[in-house]
């Protein structure tokens, strides 16, 4: 990782700090994408301190927003000459249905769509630092997931825990698509499940899912066992050429039948460019 640039969200705690941490650790100069001021300063601070010689940075947008994900987007393009990697990790869980300002159901929002307009906002310059690549965090929480395209954003029989496998069934899906869009080109695009991680994550849900959550964290894995496989994926020369997968324990494994539906990846590439408002290449 020396020498590299590694864009990361959801990077001020949990899995994605662990990960920006090690990185750092390895040589790599990171670039965060951060909500709150206070965190994202925080974490800096401890990039700086692990190491100094590298000129992190961290950009600032609300990435429930459609306008916060392509304005970040745009400014790290415009501001970043190389970018080899970027991971996707920032997301959330949310008891109750809520809208962003765009009208999309949070978590469709953050954890499916930011991906796909963050990633096709460095499109241009992940292919200009090829051999480069993308990472998705998902979940095993997608198997037993499906999706309606006529009701992307939960309006009817909403459940918290349901919104969130849809979402990460988003991830894997979109992977899949992209990997297929970038054939050739040098960038490559896999994602992960971390397994299930004693971390922030869920705390904020409200609900009978904060009820749940602390009580599941006791069964959980650390973080940074669950950062292991993002690093891997992001640093190991044994999958330079390898795209399109879901990894688990820094291994490929088969995701649910849903998750390999490449009609249904495409479909969601098309309704995902709509409602970013992006005319996104076709390959």
């Amino acid at each position: 990782m020396q020498g590299k640039t590694v864009v990361i969200t959801g990077a001020t705690s949990g899995i994605g700090g662990i990960a920006a941490e090690k990185l750092a650790a390895m040589g790599a100069r990171i670039v965060l994408i951060a909500r709150s001021r206070s965190r994202g300063e925080t974490a800096l601070a401890r990039l700086r301190a692990i190491a100094p010689a590298f000129a992190h940075k961290v950009y600032y947008a609300d990435l429930s927003k459609i306008s916060g994900m392509k304005r970040v987007a745009a400014e790290i393009a415009g501001e970043e000459p190389h970018i080899d990697v970027l991971i996707n990790n920032a997301g959330a869980i949310f008891a109750s249905r809520r809208f962003t300002e765009d009208g999309l159901e949070y978590t469709f929002a953050l954890n499916h769509l930011a991906y796909f307009a963050v990633a096709e906002g460095l499109r241009a310059r992940l292919l200009a630092s090829a051999p480069s690549r993308i990472i998705n965090t998902a979940s095993g929480a997608h198997q037993g997931a499906s999706l309606n395209f006529d009701d992307l954003q939960s309006s009817r029989n909403y459940s918290g825990l349901k919104a969130y496998s849809r979402s990460k069934l988003c991830n894997i899906l979109f992977t899949r698509e992209l990997a297929r869009r970038l054939q050739g080109t040098g960038v490559t695009a896999n994602c992960l499940h971390p397994g299930f991680v004693a971390t922030r994550f869920g705390d904020e849900a409200g609900g009978p899912i904060s009820l749940f959550i602390p009580i599941a964290k006791l069964f959980a894995i650390s973080p940074e066992k669950g950062a292991e496989t993002i690093v891997y994926l992001a640093s190991s020369p044994e999958i330079a050429a390898t795209t399109g997968k879901y990894f688990f324990r820094c291994r490929p494994v088969a995701p649910s039948r849903e998750a390999q539906n490449d009609r249904t990846a495409h479909l969601l590439w098309e309704h995902s460019a709509a409602l970013a408002g992006l005319k996104a290449p076709s390959t």
